[in-house]
């Protein structure tokens, strides 16, 4: 049986970005341990006096490809305060996320129609625009999922006119990623 370009496609990407969420839980625990619990604190004071700053943070890097991964505020979040506010927290994450890729979304489909965006297209992209028109719902599915930078592909998928409808539909991986991470940081954090 032979599996589609797309699927390997998938596939391929996907478990790229599972090394790298591995790497990144791997350097987590590696900090947590070295460096936190020598003065834990100390980091307590810095980044559990001024939530509104974290909330900032979180919103510019999903606005600015995804700069900082959300994984690290979820962590944030299980040792700010109880159960409830963890959980309010991810889904506070998880709709800004969606709503960021969405917004980069726009932004890509209001560049597609830009002169020099088409200059730029054709002058510097001439490869990978076939791809990204090829492997759109894919790659949508991909940068949901994994590491891969959320709002850059979602830039990318606007950009190469991806239907509004089908992205909204297909972004909602992202709000499963959320659960699924928020579920296993959850877990992995119980006393």
């Amino acid at each position: 049986m032979k599996i589609s370009l797309r699927i390997q496609f998938l596939i391929k990407n996907g478990l790229k970005g599972l090394i790298w969420m591995v790497l990144l839980m791997v350097g987590y625990f590696l900090f947590k341990e070295i460096i936190i619990s020598h003065d834990p604190d100390l980091w307590i004071e810095k980044f559990y006096a001024r939530p509104e700053i974290i909330y900032f943070i979180y919103i510019v890097s999903e606005f600015f490809f995804g700069i900082i991964p959300p994984e690290l505020f979820m962590i944030w979040a299980i040792n700010k305060a109880g159960v409830a506010h963890y959980f309010l927290n991810v889904g506070f994450f998880a709709v800004v996320s969606y709503g960021m890729g969405y917004l980069t979304f726009l932004i890509g489909k209001f560049l597609f129609r830009r002169v020099l965006f088409r200059y730029i297209r054709i002058k510097y992209m001439k490869q990978l625009w076939p791809q990204v028109r090829k492997y759109g719902l894919f790659l949508i599915i991909v940068a949901a999922l994994t590491p891969v930078p959320w709002a850059a592909v979602s830039l990318l998928v606007g950009s190469a006119a991806y239907p509004s409808k089908k992205y909204l539909v297909v972004a909602l991986f992202r709000i499963l990623r959320f659960a699924v991470f928020g579920y296993i940081i959850f877990q992995t954090h119980q006393i």
